[in-house]
């Protein structure tokens, strides 16, 4: 009966459309049949894509160099530092619209962010007056965040608005950059034995590390460490409860220690730029784990004494925070405004409304008064608040303090 109507799984397709599916949902659906079906094949051809889209990400950092600029030499940094988002980046969101088969309108859409950002960090005279300017430093650390909002509608199909889906995107990212540091430190050996092996035959390689070996591979292991991740998802539901349960504490204790020690001592931050990128990494970093939390646990379990944990952090983050920003608003109104100070005190504002609900969320549902789900939407629907603020300090933040 099959061999008259069709394949069985043409069938199911058929059904699945019956029943209601989009024809985005039975794409994928179907998509994932196939390669259970025939997973050599369907292996093959992407293991295909991904090492052609990483040896073009390879290339494309060297590409600058048939125009005369080259990564090594000096003066020409700041080309590099403008750029360094957008050499891999638009790669990886086509490899995760061809393997969820987008389709060209949705390439073309999701193209539009980075074609706007290459014009934006391009054009925009910032001042030479000095190796790198203010604004441009904000514009490179912004850039990435901003730009990876567009790789995260890209990886979920475009459905940003699935809860689930936009879930799955934080675990990716998390894992991603596990996955990236390990090839990283790997890459780091394989070059230091190129340098030795090469010395030992008098022949100095500093030049194909630097120039070649670091660069190209630092672009394409983001599409190889994407495309690893990306295979594993069932994995990534294991690794995340280990991380978050490893880390969460150890983090708690760090804040609890610097807020004794500061109250203590006496002694004000230090609002100079490294300082405030510092805490504020740190403070991203403590987010991460409240999503990865998130991601990792059973949404309908009771509460227990991790979360009461989580708890303790969320607060003494939030501590850290107001006094970092009580720290800015001093020096702001002591010796004025300055693009690093007003990014610093942006991106703690954002940091603080995030802290403030999660702890709040939290405090609720330890004391049964709101489901956890309440806090994982929380989280979820914050994301884009990140990617906007960054697109802010990268489009006006320039021309607003003069590219200084």
């Amino acid at each position: 009966m099959s061999s008259a109507t069709g394949s069985p799984l043409e069938e199911q397709i058929a059904r699945w459309r019956e029943a209601g599916l989009t024809e985005e949902e039975v794409a994928l659906i179907a998509a994932r049949r196939r390669n259970r079906l025939e997973p050599t094949t369907a292996s093959r051809a992407e293991t295909l894509v991904v090492l052609a889209l990483a040896v073009a990400a390879a290339v494309a950092i060297k590409l600058p160099a048939l125009f005369g600029i080259s990564l090594v030499e000096d003066g020409n940094e700041p080309f590099y530092f403008r750029n360094i988002s957008l050499f891999a980046f638009p790669l990886l969101a086509l490899y995760f619209v061809w393997k969820r088969r987008s389709g060209m309108v949705a390439a073309v859409l999701l193209a539009l962010p980075f074609a706007a950002a290459a014009v934006i960090v391009n054009v925009y005279p910032f001042r030479t007056d000095r190796d790198v300017s203010d604004t441009l430093m904000l514009t490179v650390l912004h850039l990435p965040i901003a730009l990876w909002l567009a790789v995260g509608v890209a990886y979920v199909g475009g459905r940003w608005f699935s809860g689930g889906r936009r879930m799955d995107f934080v675990r990716f990212s998390g894992e991603l950059v596990i996955h990236y540091v390990l090839i990283a430190l790997g890459g780091g050996v394989l070059t230091g034995f190129t340098v030795m092996m090469f010395q030992a035959i008098g022949m100095n390689a500093e030049w194909l590390a630097q120039g070649w070996l670091v660069p190209c591979g630092a672009m394409g292991a983001v599409l190889i460490a994407s495309w690893l991740v990306d295979g594993k998802q069932s994995a990534i539901g294991n690794m995340a409860p280990v991380l978050t349960r490893l880390f969460t504490p150890l983090f708690t204790i760090l804040l609890l220690v610097f807020l004794a020690t500061m109250a203590w001592t006496g002694s004000p931050i230090n609002v100079e730029r490294d300082v405030l990128i510092a805490f504020d990494l740190l403070l991203v970093l403590v987010v991460g784990l409240v999503l990865y939390a998130a991601s990792a646990r059973d949404p309908q379990a009771p509460p227990n004494f991790f979360d009461r944990l989580q708890l303790v952090l969320v607060v003494s983050a939030l501590a850290v925070d107001g006094v970092a920003l009580a720290a800015i608003a001093g020096r702001i109104t002591e010796f004025g405004f300055t693009p690093n100070r007003v990014a610093a005190l942006g991106e703690n504002l954002i940091l603080l409304v995030n802290l403030a609900g999660s702890a709040w969320l939290y405090a609720r549902f330890l004391r049964r008064r709101s489901s956890f789900a309440d806090l994982e939407h929380w989280q979820i629907a914050y994301l884009p608040v990140y990617s906007l603020w960054a697109a802010l300090v990268v489009v006006i933040f320039p021309p607003l303090f003069g590219y200084r």
